[in-house]
């Protein structure tokens, strides 16, 4: 069996005929598994089949536009309903990819979405690499989020796509301007340092010359720096330089959730990133944080060295 001239596999024909039931049923779907299963692939195409006026976003992309629309209307009455009002508009199915929640406030805003949702009746076909109960996994602050993961869990039918083979994994021409990317031992910047003024935080970047950017590992990731804020730094340059990356497992917790985060960012906003590191990718990603699995995935399109 084939699609669109791609032959799936067994895990991903399983999959399929799940989707098929429930598209059926008008239900939501929420599909999760490892990288590199094809979930966007097959999340797109039971989008692209459903009728009616529909939506489809990027996750982080969707969010950053949702705070910074309800911080302009921060003290007024319902500001999260008229956000979200203003960003779905009439579309009846809302179709999120790599949904992942790490920060607690998101994760609030998140429930107050998919509250908001709910009361408009809109179909939610979402994509993540982890099932609803591995969403924000800190135990300080998971269940804040439980009323959220009961949200989804309602409102969408949770489909895992499992299957051996991490297709981001085998590797041919680049598809995409990420993968032109490279990971070097040494390289200089071109310029001297600038302060940049990214969401009213000041963001020190080793060069900036016109739309590439470089920056040390310690500004971007060991400070108190979020994804909005690369969400924003995407806008303005799509050739990202990170310097001294070091072994992960030598920094905290949040340093390597930043740096997750900010791989994510830039696969989805297709830009090329060079990272500087006297270590090996291997060496680089050792130690446990979530979402290294996936952060790890997409770095190999980078990585030439092996």
């Amino acid at each position: 069996m084939s699609a669109s001239g791609y032959e799936l596999d067994q895990a991903q024909l399983a999959a399929v005929a799940r989707l098929e039931e429930l598209q059926g049923r008008r239900r939501g779907v929420y599909l999760h598994g490892p990288v590199g299963r094809g979930k966007s692939f097959l999340a797109d195409a039971l989008f692209e089949v459903l009728p009616g006026p529909k939506k489809r976003v990027h996750f982080h992309a969707f969010f950053q536009e949702l705070h910074r629309r309800i911080s302009a209307r921060l003290h007024a009455r319902g500001a999260v309903a008229k956000a979200v009002k203003e960003l779905v508009g009439r579309a009846k199915v809302l179709a999120f990819d790599e949904l992942h929640v790490h920060d607690v406030g998101d994760a609030m805003l998140l429930t107050r979405l998919l509250e908001e949702l709910q009361g408009r009746q809109v179909m939610i076909i979402a994509t993540s690499n982890h099932p609803p109960d591995g969403l924000l996994p800190n135990p300080l602050y998971h269940d804040h989020f439980l009323p959220g993961i009961a949200l989804i869990k309602q409102l969408m039918d949770v489909v895992e796509l499992g299957g051996a083979t991490d297709y981001r994994r085998l590797h041919g021409a680049p598809r995409s301007r990420f993968e032109t990317g490279e990971i070097v031992r040494a390289k200089t910047p071109p310029g001297r340092p600038v302060v940049l003024e990214v969401n009213g935080r000041a963001i020190t970047a080793l060069s900036v010359a016109t739309r590439e950017v470089w920056f040390d590992f310690g500004d971007l990731c060991e400070k108190p720096t979020s994804t909005q804020d690369y969400l924003e730094l995407v806008q303005r340059y799509d050739d990202w330089v990170i310097t001294d990356v070091p072994k992960l497992e030598n920094r905290d917790r949040e340093a390597r959730q930043r740096f997750a985060n900010v791989v994510d960012v830039l696969v989805d906003a297709d830009v090329r990133l060079t990272l500087v590191s006297e270590h090996p990718l291997a060496d680089v990603l050792g130690g446990e944080v979530r979402d290294l699995d996936r952060t790890a995935s997409r770095l190999e399109l980078i990585n030439t060295t092996g």
